[in-house]
């Protein structure tokens, strides 16, 4: 079992910047990796950043790119979103997932419930 518990969220000004966080809690997180995604309502939702946890390879959605970095600290079992040059656009409710990919047949994904983000003009 993975707990994902998010934290950072809040009101921002449009041009400003955010750091979200995501502790999971588990025994061990091999074979996942810890994505960011985001809802806003009336609109499915959206990739933002990922990074596995064995390596710390990165990857982006496109509209973020640039703007936003995702890392992990593997000593708090956290990951983090620095969200810099904030836009109107970046509004909507966080979530973090912890994707299996690795060998294990059984391997599930979790999903934490979420922190809201609100950039304002």
């Amino acid at each position: 079992q993975v707990q994902l518990v998010e934290s950072g969220g809040g009101l921002m000004q449009a041009g400003g910047s955010l750091r979200l966080s995501c502790v999971a809690s588990a025994r061990t997180l091999s074979g996942y990796t810890l994505a960011w995604f985001r809802q806003t309502p009336g609109k499915e939702r959206e990739f933002v950043a990922a990074v596995t946890w064995a390596g710390g390879t990165t990857y982006y959605g496109d509209s973020v790119k640039g703007r936003f970095t995702v890392s992990r600290d593997k000593s708090k079992n956290t990951i983090y979103l620095q969200m810099n040059n904030l836009k109107l656009e970046d509004t909507a409710v966080y979530y973090c997932k912890a994707e299996y990919h690795g060998l294990r047949p059984d391997g599930m994904d979790y999903w934490g419930k979420g922190t809201l983000v609100t950039v304002s003009s």
